[in-house]
């Protein structure tokens, strides 16, 4: 069984900090469960660019206000809590955040903790050469 919780997560190398968000990385690859799972904050009247080539990502808004553009469909969606989205394509998007924006995110394949965004916007795939 593993335990853990926001707090605990604070300070580790499993907080992740970038221009426009944070992140805690609450389950991780070695943790073995196939998925990883991040609480992770937007900063408010920010907007970022992503694009997840290697990852199938989940999102539930649990506070704050924002939206998502898709890049390929041209279509603009709220979020709110209680909204999910799921790139389920590897959608290129920009969320963009009203005001701070507090999000559940589920990854697959999981993340291993401590990456940032590449140039691309999205996460290198762990383990794969050329991609570390």
């Amino acid at each position: 069984m593993i335990i853990r919780s926001v707090e605990s997560t604070r300070g580790t190398p499993h907080e992740v900090h970038a221009p426009t968000w944070s992140s805690l990385r609450l389950l991780v690859q070695k943790d073995g469960m196939g998925f990883s799972l991040h609480v992770t904050t937007m900063l408010a009247g920010t907007e970022t660019k992503m694009w997840y080539r290697h990852h199938l990502e989940a999102v539930y808004c649990l506070e704050g206000t924002g939206e998502i553009e898709d890049l390929r469909r041209r279509e603009t969606h709220v979020i709110v809590p209680g909204t999910l989205y799921a790139l389920d394509c590897h959608d290129k998007h920009i969320l963009k955040a009203h005001t701070e924006l507090r999000l559940l995110c589920v990854f697959n394949p999981p993340c291993v903790g401590n990456e940032t965004h590449d140039e691309h916007g999205g996460y290198r795939l762990a383990g794969v050469a050329g991609e570390e």
